[in-house]
């Protein structure tokens, strides 16, 4: 087979950005499931809530555009197979062995996780696959079309908004957050599969894209002199009216969580992005986080299974609510001990090659070599 795309040399701040996404997961998880915090009496978990997981499909749809990709059948099929191998199979092994190490009864357990939309923690590798095959046709389609433009993408993103915002409208649609309804089978369709929370996150996935496709402008934005003090200004009341204020009912409330979404996560990857220096391998942060970023399929995959359970911690917080700075110490510094196990474990598990490939979808590097030289 063809090599069809021309690799450049990796923004290693990105890879950083990725490993410290990977944190604040692992950090959320941590707080919610190991200390047992409710989002009502915690002052780090809505905040974090804001934006990790919309930088984690950020990064993702970033990674996903190749401008030298050769969009053709052969090739769609074959980035499509591989995404499904890599996705499903490690999210099937893991979601089965967490269940079944996790639960008293497996099968109880198992049949909960699976209608919940949800599914045990395992529902991003699911709803990860769904957006890579959505752009990998669509860039197919758009790569037929005889005139180059920023239009096709621009629309998928405005659709994305409008499916988006539906997540958030429960008296009109039965999967969005919130509906008390009659259950539909649209409704239990959306749960099993998880495709509600691809309504919640396909616009930033959409938006790493767009941001890729566009870098040098994005770029020259970003450093724009005005740029970023509006930037902050503007995310600033709009964290404020999402998560305290509350001065929008009704529909309206999406709009200052939507803005304070995508503006957290633009000044995260400005920050990345202008101290780049500071995360590149010659670093022990920069080379540490690089690390956790190349490792974030092995390290959610894992840190189920590596869960505290301290829920002392959680009633701490309830009786002493304003405490932004211990809260958020004491997830980083427990997720750290996590991922640190995990990625432990996952090293034990890669001298196999058989498990590094079906497990973590990493193929051996030699033979990776010897399949290109061949084709």
């Amino acid at each position: 087979m063809e090599n069809n795309v021309i690799k450049k040399p990796r923004l290693e701040w990105l890879d950083a950005l990725r490993g410290f996404t990977m944190i604040l997961v692992v950090a959320y998880h941590v707080a919610i499931m190991g200390f047992g915090e409710e989002w009502r009496n915690s002052s780090a978990i809505p905040f974090l809530v804001l934006f990790r997981m919309p930088l984690f499909f950020f990064v993702s749809g970033f990674l996903a555009y190749k401008a030298s990709q050769v969009w053709d059948l052969r090739n769609l099929g074959t980035l499509v197979l591989k995404k499904i191998r890599v996705q499903t199979i490690p999210t099937i092994v893991f979601f089965v062995f967490a269940v079944a190490v996790l639960n008293k009864h497996f099968w109880p357990a198992a049949e909960t996780s699976f209608h919940s939309p949800f599914k045990g923690g395992y529902w991003f590798t699911i709803v990860l696959l769904y957006m890579f095959i959505a752009y990998y046709l669509f860039a197919y389609v758009e790569s037929k079309l005889k005139i180059k433009s920023w239009i096709p993408i621009t629309l998928l993103f405005v659709v994305s908004l409008f499916f988006y915002e539906t997540h958030y409208q429960p008296k009109y649609f039965s999967w969005a957050l919130g509906y008390k309804g009659a259950k539909t089978d649209l409704y239990y369709f959306m749960m099993d599969s998880s495709l509600g929370q691809m309504l919640l996150y396909f616009p930033f996935f959409l938006y790493g894209n767009i941001v890729h496709r566009y870098w040098e402008k994005a770029q020259r934005l970003m450093d724009s002199r005005w740029f970023f003090p509006i930037i902050i200004v503007i995310v600033v009341f709009a964290t404020l009216d999402a998560l305290k204020w509350h001065t929008l009912r009704m529909q309206w409330a999406i709009i200052p969580l939507t803005v304070a979404r995508f503006g957290l996560l633009t000044v995260t990857l400005m920050y990345f992005r202008h101290y780049q220096k500071y995360f590149t391998k010659l670093s022990p942060i920069g080379a540490s986080l690089q690390y956790i970023g190349r490792r974030t399929l092995d390290i959610y995959l894992i840190h189920f299974l590596f869960m505290p359970d301290l829920p002392q911690i959680g009633e701490f917080f309830k009786s002493y609510p304003h405490n932004f700075v211990i809260d958020i110490v004491l997830s980083v510094f427990l997720g750290l001990f996590v991922i640190a196990f995990c990625i432990i474990t996952s090293n034990i598990l890669r001298i196999s090659p058989f498990f590094k490939k079906w497990l973590f979808g990493r193929e051996d590097k030699k033979k990776e070599q010897v399949q290109k030289n061949l084709g």
